[in-house]
């Protein structure tokens, strides 16, 4: 029997910059729009800010030698580009290209190989001021921060991922409720415009690191509100495609097809010219050309998705029944998202993908033993990664797949109040207590998925 995963599967954990590294105003790192924001009273919910965070910035020898002893091989990464450029164009701080030396060679001597992600949110607050995304610029200041990475670090990483989330930096920064930092609601026109410079800077980015590290495996790292089918009939299967790649007006900026066609077919969707086009962004000649760059890998981040069946008119959500599973963040637990969004995006992009961020926020406790037993973590695990196997055996071509996270960390507007990582992290003395998970995940990884039941 195929049970799925190859012999070469990339088995890792994940995290971001300012959740956990810490030293946010050490040897002369600049400002981000999340250093600003968190200063802000009511912004987050505890009142935290990610100033402290793990620590990782003076104990990422600490957590490299735990991750190693874990059997963790692979270890998704991001830069602080304010560390590395404080005023984010301009003057290079030296020390911020040492400290990620120093942090890529601890990896390196901990048999871990790097997976770098050069933009996980945490934008110049200088940048921000002179306009940030909205300004047409930000593609040639990203592709400049882009060039910088490769140069400093492309004779030791190989592997990258552009952006992660702009669904996020953009939809739930400038969008909506605009719960993340800086914190703005701006006019759907400029949030339009917004979205195509993100994906301008997509493609300078993978020129600037193609130019600079020959062998480069490059990737993009996007998320969405994903669909499943309610049941296997043919009809359901088909609406949940629907829905998968559709756009509504009001959540345009969490849409699949809005963030990836541009990206993998060169072209906006149609519904997209049908909904915005008196308001759609000023597209330049080769701005398509620039932003359909190839690229070796869709990074998916998936956490959940919504189930929906067949209707004559095309396709509804079918409601969650009373006491349905949730998590800690009151997700619903759907295993199923692993199975289908990976065949859908699969059959419409055409591109080797890597589960760049799955996991779980838990009401984790340390135990009277010392201990922290995350039962509900490890039934989390085994079930998604079941689906990804289905997946695999049923054709999708998936080549890794990264655990978010690996430590409890900073998250966002909800402070400390959530625990994503497979190692517990006491915030009052940053002790690291890893979980019952990151032994189930570390003997996941040893058999190569082979410890995973058959059912359940």
């Amino acid at each position: 029997m195929n049970k799925g995963f190859s012999e070469n599967f990339i088995w890792g954990t994940a995290t971001a910059s300012y959740q956990i590294e810490g030293g946010a105003f050490e040897d002369g790192k600049g400002l981000s729009v999340w250093d600003v924001f968190c200063r802000e009273l009511g912004r987050i919910s505890d009142g935290s800010s990610g100033e402290i965070a793990c620590d990782h910035y003076h104990r990422f020898e600490e957590d490299f030698a735990l991750m190693e002893t874990l059997g963790i091989r692979n270890y998704r990464l991001s830069v602080s580009w304010p560390r590395l450029i404080p005023g984010g164009v301009g003057g290079i701080n030296q020390k911020g290209i040492d400290f990620y030396n120093r942090l890529i060679d601890s990896m390196l001597n901990h048999n871990i190989t790097p997976f770098m992600t050069l933009f996980h949110w945490d934008y110049p607050y200088e940048l921000f001021c002179k306009g940030g995304w909205l300004n047409r610029d930000s593609s040639d200041w990203f592709a400049d921060y882009a060039e910088l990475i490769a140069k400093s670090f492309g004779n030791k990483v190989k592997n990258f991922f552009t952006l992660n989330e702009p669904q996020c930096f953009i939809g739930l920064s400038y969008c909506g409720d605009a719960p993340h930092a800086p914190g703005i609601k701006f006019p759907t026109k400029d949030c339009l415009a917004m979205a195509h410079n993100v994906m301008l800077a997509h493609g300078k980015s993978v020129q600037a690191l193609r130019a600079a590290v020959p062998g480069s495996m490059i990737g993009y790292a996007p998320t969405a509100t994903f669909y499943h089918p309610t049941s296997s009939e043919p009809r359901d299967i088909e609406a949940a495609r629907a829905a998968t790649f559709d756009i509504k007006e009001n959540d345009w900026f969490f849409s699949i097809s809005w963030w990836n066609d541009p990206i993998f077919l060169g072209k906006y969707p149609d519904k997209a010219q049908e909904l915005f086009s008196d308001i759609m962004p000023e597209i330049k000649t080769d701005d398509m050309k620039t932003i359909r760059q190839p690229i070796d890998f869709y990074g998916l981040n998936i956490y959940r998705s919504i189930p929906v069946h067949s209707t004559d008119g095309g396709y509804e959500i079918t409601p969650f029944m009373p006491g349905y599973p949730r998590t800690g963040f009151l997700w619903p637990v759907t295993p199923e998202c692993l199975y289908w969004s990976p065949k859908y995006l699969y059959e419409r992009y055409k591109l080797p993908i890597i589960i760049t961020e799955n996991g779980i926020s838990a009401l984790d406790t340390v135990s009277l033993d010392g201990k922290v037993h995350d039962a509900t973590r490890i039934d989390y695990i085994q079930k998604h990664l079941l689906s990804l196997r289905k997946a695999v055996c049923d054709g999708v071509d998936v080549r890794g797949y990264f655990h978010w996270s690996f430590l409890d960390n900073f998250e966002w507007q909800r402070g400390y109040d959530e625990r994503f990582g497979i190692v517990y992290v006491d915030f009052n003395t940053l002790q690291r207590i890893p979980k019952d998970s990151a032994l189930y995940y570390s003997n996941v990884i040893k058999t190569n998925g082979d410890n995973l039941q058959d059912a359940w």
